[in-house]
């Protein structure tokens, strides 16, 4: 009996480069979502790559204030928070595979180098660090067997520290000139006392971008206003490409709009004849309906709800940097929208409330509480001053992470009565630690591990029935991601239920703290969870605890 030969499917992989020109923060991870959401609904298999240009070996240890917002993948791995606008808009589970740093890639070229896998060369920085960068993008495909790898580079070009990403790009392209394109997301500026919108800038981008051996595709021209057709032309003329390929990208109050205006200028189209990419046959396409209805709905809205956010990452200098939550945003957006509702965020600095600056009573107009995470002493007795507030004034409240932990801490205090209690984070030497470090912790802290040494990634969770958590999830069993090193001191569970908190989820064994709530008769809503629900909300799936929260919010 002959055996017959098994042949694994080939897949003709396209790669899709996103570029930065003339500044940083124009909008390429949106870009970079919008395409990847547009080619997804035509039916293709899409995934995103983030490339950051930091040695950081991951996004883990890095300041909020300085870098906006951690996010955490399934597997454990601290990220980009565009790895969120990507998972929030193709509806999908990245890892760690789809993220890489400067630091990351030749922490691999050297440990390769180390163990003998270059079989004794001399390993040169060309061209065997973009070669490993292009080994990593090409390994992120074959996991998702995708039909197309959007890859998008960080920094703007022109930049020392993405030089080798673009080499990476510019040898992939070499490789299979045909799968490889290119899109550049330039800033075209309107300055104010010359009242003309200025092509020059993302000419002198694109000539920069050319002197690395690239040649942009499609240029998204960003800007205030929406692009005439004088200044199309003259960026296609200047830049070497069609009219057609010049895209319009003006400021919109929604980033979900985004999308949907592309496919207006045919990016979708333009994208897949550059690439030669044909569509799908024998599978059921769809298309972006469902998408436009979600993006719709705030317009639509007649009903508002209000909520605070009691948070400590807002300032940056003169400026308020929201980007430190930018999946709580979203996610309360999405349970908003499903709710035919709009939702008005007011950001309050906890500490303000501890200076005086700001009353705690302000609190009473809101229609819901929100304390997100977070680390560190500042701002922490506002937040505890803010959860006594609510939880006194029946209104409904939702803490996340380290909003769980100090409402804990709160509810020691003020209703056990142990007026020292305290997370040892803030205060090691504490009477009362009802919040402290797991012993596995502290060994990492003891032998200075900070790096991707926390609680991370996916664990599950038991809730218990007749709560407002088994009412949200509508599941005794869960799973969510974790992102911290401290959790509720497991001897204090038995003080926390006699005095009437309710620890509506606990991890499989029953010692680690997972949800707490306040019962319906107590308190309308009233619900902390240790873990970050945020990061699995999506657009046309919202989070069942966001949800709940909005649904009690929009009853007060």
């Amino acid at each position: 009996m002959t055996k017959k030969k098994i042949t694994s499917k080939k897949i003709d992989t396209k790669y899709i480069f996103v570029v930065g020109g003339v500044i940083s923060g124009v909008g390429k991870g949106i870009t970079t979502s919008s395409i990847a959401k547009i080619l997804q609904s035509r039916g293709h298999i899409v995934t995103a790559i983030k490339i950051d240009p930091y040695v950081n070996i991951d996004a883990g240890t890095m300041n909020p204030t300085e870098h906006g917002e951690v996010f955490v993948l399934a597997d454990g791995d601290e990220c980009d928070q565009d790895m969120g606008n990507y998972e929030r808009f193709l509806d999908v589970t990245l890892t760690r595979t789809n993220y890489m740093t400067t630091g990351r890639v030749y922490q691999s070229v050297i440990e390769r180098e180390r163990n003998l896998g270059y079989k004794g060369k001399c390993v040169q920085v060309v061209p065997h660090v973009p070669l490993e960068v292009i080994s990593r993008i090409k390994k992120a495909g074959m996991d998702a067997t995708a039909d197309v790898v959007l890859i998008e580079i960080g920094g703007t070009v022109g930049e020392y520290e993405n030089i080798l990403f673009l080499e990476a790009a510019r040898m992939l392209k070499m490789e299979n000139p045909q799968n490889v394109a290119f899109v550049m997301v330039s800033y075209v500026p309107i300055p104010s006392k010359v009242g003309e919108m200025k092509t020059k800038p993302t000419q002198h981008a694109v000539r920069t971008l050319g002197s690395t051996g690239i040649q942009p595709d499609i240029i998204i021209a960003r800007s205030s206003e929406p692009l005439d057709n004088k200044r199309k032309e003259k960026i296609a003329l200047f830049c070497n490409i069609s009219t057609e390929r010049v895209i319009s990208a003006p400021d919109i109050d929604s980033i979900y709009d985004v999308p949907l205006n592309f496919e207006k200028d045919n990016v979708g189209d333009i994208i897949s004849k550059v690439l030669s990419l044909k569509k799908p046959t024998g599978k059921k396409v769809a298309g972006l309906s469902d998408w436009k209805r979600f993006a719709e709905t705030p317009k639509k809205s007649k009903k508002t709800v209000q909520i605070a956010v009691v948070g400590k990452y807002f300032d940056t200098g003169d400026y308020v940097l929201s980007d430190a939550y930018i999946s709580v945003i979203e996610a309360l957006k999405y349970s908003a929208y499903a709710q035919k509702s709009n939702i008005k965020l007011t950001w309050i600095n906890s500490k303000d409330f501890e200076t005086g600056k700001l009353k705690v009573e302000v609190l009473k107009k809101y229609d819901g509480v929100l304390i997100p995470g977070g680390f560190g002493a500042t701002g922490v007795e506002g937040k505890i001053k803010a959860i006594e507030y609510v939880r006194k004034n029946k209104i409904p409240f939702f803490g996340i992470c380290y909003g769980m932990q100090l409402a804990v801490v709160e509810y020691a205090r003020n209703v056990l009565k142990w007026k020292d209690a305290n997370t040892t984070e803030i205060n090691s030497s504490t009477a009362w630690p009802v919040i402290d470090i797991l012993p596995s912790q502290k060994k990492k802290l003891e032998n200075r591990e900070y790096g991707n040494s926390m609680r991370l990634g996916e664990y599950e969770a038991h809730i218990e029935k007749n709560t407002h958590a088994y009412g949200a999830y509508k599941s005794e069993s869960i799973i969510e991601r974790h992102r911290h090193r401290y959790e509720v001191y497991p001897a204090i569970m038995p003080d926390l239920r006699d005095a009437g908190l309710i620890l509506s989820g606990l991890s499989p064994d029953g010692t680690l703290t997972e949800i707490i709530e306040l019962s319906n008769k107590t308190h309308p809503f009233f619900v902390a969870c240790q873990f970050h629900p945020e990061f699995l909300a999506r657009p046309l799936s919202p989070h069942p605890l966001f949800t709940a929260f909005i649904k009690a919010s929009l009853k007060k």
